[in-house]
Parts: structure tokens; C-alpha cells; sequence
């Protein structure tokens, strides 16, 4: 007779989770900027004010169409209930040209996600209908200081050009975190997508895109990843590409999550003994000894 547990062994690979205490999160890094192109044929470009808050390139708009196209024809665009976008030109065109509406038409009851020319993309406007709702969240942004392409602009400039993202998280119209003499740390980039993370779970979404940067992305990864086996955690934490998607799944094992499942069901209470067999017939032994 074959031996049901053959194969299996103690300290198995896989693990369980309540699905109630788990979010699905599709993370982007933007597509690529003006300050990439630059950085990469000299790294002292970074340190050029002409890429202050950098706007992607024509070939970086390219990338947004692709990601776009995958988007649809995957079935993602359906299961996304909210978008977060770091408040920078980059992250926002890249945001909205991936997972906002079709081409916005005057005249509709809905401002626009994009308004016709933002950053002098050259592109039609983008509209709000059809979409999630999109929210700008300082916490997500890219390495803080000195390089003037991850210098945002004012709230006040942002809102004309971006009409339907909601920027009502960000306290300071001007950008008070970007210091031009002092460089984040890696060890605070890694802390603050930490606390970036954690405030997901005060979110009721389920399904969220978040579109942010290459360093934050990394750092944010590899502190998550350290307890990971090797594999996992050179998959989680390699630097991504410009305008790539990878998809995980966010774990509440400190129970900051406070919701309760909606597919989960009780079960109705049977008239006989409402216990497993084995203990049920221990109980039945009990009762004969003492009779």
C-alpha cells in the first residue's frame, strides 16, 4: 500500500498565509528619463540642474506604451483597484500612461489624469474615466538630495498638469525633503520604503500599482529580502529596469492589518458531536472507562 506521506518531510519549502492578511502589490519603476540617457554617457550629469525633475525621453514613452499594451492584455488592468505614483514628472507620466484611461476628449465631466503636453511629452491628454483612482505619496520617492533630477517641483505646478492625481497626502506645497548638500543614506531609503509598506496596510485596496524609482525600489527590496533564501532574494532585490513590472505579494505578520476576510465562512454547527473523529472516539473510550 503506498505510504501517503512518501515525499514529504518535515520543514517543508512552501507555507501557508491567511489571504485576508495579504495584498497584492505591482511594483514599477518609472520609464526611462532625460537623466538616465545623461548619467549614463557621464555619472557627473546627475549633478546637472538642467535635469531637475527629470521628464521621460521619446524612447521612454515607447517603454510606457509596451508596459501599457501588457497591462490590458493581461488582465491586470481590471484587477488594480488604486495606483500610487511618487510625486515626481517621471513617476506621474509613467503612472498615468500605463494604467490611466484612454485619450481624454473636452468636453467629458472628469478632469483629466494628463493634460495634453505635460512635461513636454508632446502627448495627448489622458482621461480619468475607466481607470483606479491615482494618489501621489511623498514616502515612495527616489534617493533624496543633491542630484536635482529627484527635486520635485511644487504641489501648486503639479495640479494643473495633472488634474485627476490626488495630491491631498503631500503637506508641503514646496519640496522640503530634497537637500542640495546631503545625500540619503541607503540604510534611510531602505527605512522609509519600510514605512512606506507598512502604511499600505492602513489602505482598504486589496490590488495596488505603485510607481516609483530605481534606488528606493532596491533598497526597499533588499532589506525585505535579507531573511530570504539566496535565490529568492537575488530575484526580489536586483535593480529594475527602466518601465519594469514585477508583481508580489505583501504579508501582514505583525497583524497591522485589521480587516477580516470576505470569502472565509463559519460553517453550520451539526446537531451531533461537532469535534474531529479521532478525538471524538477518544471521548468515547473516556466515557466506557468510567461507566
Amino acid at each position: 500500500m503506498p505510504n501517503p506521506r512518501a515525499g514529504m518531510e518535515l520543514g517543508a519549502t512552501t507555507a501557508l498565509y491567511p489571504l485576508h492578511r495579504c495584498k497584492t502589490i505591482y511594483l514599477v519603476r518609472h520609464a526611462q528619463g532625460i537623466h538616465n540617457v545623461a548619467g549614463e554617457k557621464d555619472f557627473g550629469a546627475y549633478m546637472s540642474h538642467e535635469l531637475f525633475d527629470a521628464q521621460l525621453t521619446p524612447l521612454g514613452w515607447n517603454q510606457v506604451d509596451g508596459l501599457r499594451e501588457h497591462v490590458k492584455k493581461s488582465g491586470l488592468a481590471e484587477k488594480i483597484e488604486l495606483v500610487i505614483t511618487s510625486p515626481l514628472l517621471r513617476t506621474m507620466q509613467t503612472a498615468v500612461g500605463v494604467f490611466g484611461g484612454e485619450k481624454y476628449t473636452d468636453g467629458v465631466n472628469a478632469p483629466p489624469l494628463m493634460v495634453e503636453n505635460a512635461g513636454h511629452s508632446g502627448r495627448p491628454a489622458v482621461s480619468s474615466l475607466n481607470c483606479p483612482p491615482f494618489i501621489a505619496v511623498e514616502t515612495c520617492r527616489e534617493h533624496l538630495g543633491v542630484h536635482p533630477c529627484d527635486k520635485r517641483r511644487s504641489i501648486t505646478e503639479y495640479r494643473p498638469l495633472f488634474p485627476a492625481i490626488d495630491f491631498s497626502l503631500i503637506e508641503n506645497d514646496g519640496d522640503v525633503l530634497w537637500e542640495p548638500d546631503v545625500r540619503e543614506t541607503n540604510e534611510a531609503v531602505a527605512l522609509r520604503g519600510m514605512k512606506f509598506m507598512d502604511w499600505l496596510w492602513t489602505r482598504e485596496e486589496k490590488e495596488i500599482a505603485i510607481v516609483s524609482h530605481s534606488g528606493f525600489l532596491f533598497h526597499t527590496l533588499s532589506m525585505y529580502s535579507k531573511e530570504c533564501h539566496p535565490t529568492i532574494r537575488d530575484e526580489v532585490s536586483k535593480h529594475f529596469a527602466n518601465c519594469e513590472l514585477r508583481s508580489m505579494v505583501l504579508v501582514d505578520r505583525s497583524m497591522l492589518g485589521s480587516y477580516s476576510s470576505r470569502f472565509n465562512y463559519a460553517g453550520k454547527n451539526p446537531t451531533g458531536l461537532d469535534v474531529p473523529s479521532d478525538i471524538a472516539d477518544k471521548k468515547q473510550v473516556d466515557e466506557a472507562q468510567k461507566n
